[in-house]
């Protein structure tokens, strides 16, 4: 009786395993490399909403009034919500400002950033 060379049904099962677990950790990687390229993408969107508002405080030339505003703000197709909050601080020659910007990701508003800064009088 002669032997017979080749693989057994036993063996390319489990080379068929191996791959299907190899390229299912593979597609699992490319979406999160995907996520976060897109979530990079909204940071840096929402970095221009917040400098926006904040340069325009600054070219107004005065102190900026105490309180709340929110301001829309399209950046490359996506709306954005800035919320721009300015409150006094010891120095009653400085205000300290804040930025939150917010966007509608799946159907649910998600802070994208928060910047600060502190402005003085002119």
């Amino acid at each position: 009786m002669t032997r017979q060379r080749g693989f057994t049904l036993i063996e390319v099962l489990v080379a068929l395993a191996v791959v299907a677990i190899t390229l299912a950790a593979g597609l699992q990687a490319t979406g999160a490399l995907t996520r976060a390229s897109a979530r990079q993408s909204d940071q840096w969107l929402a970095q221009l909403c917040a400098e926006n508002e904040l340069t325009r405080l600054r070219l107004q030339r005065q102190l900026p009034g105490t309180g709340d505003t929110d301001i829309v703000c399209q950046q490359a197709g996506r709306e954005m919500l800035v919320r721009v909050s300015v409150l006094p601080t010891p120095n009653p020659n400085f205000r300290r400002v804040d930025a939150v910007v917010e966007a509608a990701v799946d159907g649910v508003n998600v802070r994208l950033l928060n910047l600060s800064t502190v402005m003085g009088r002119y």
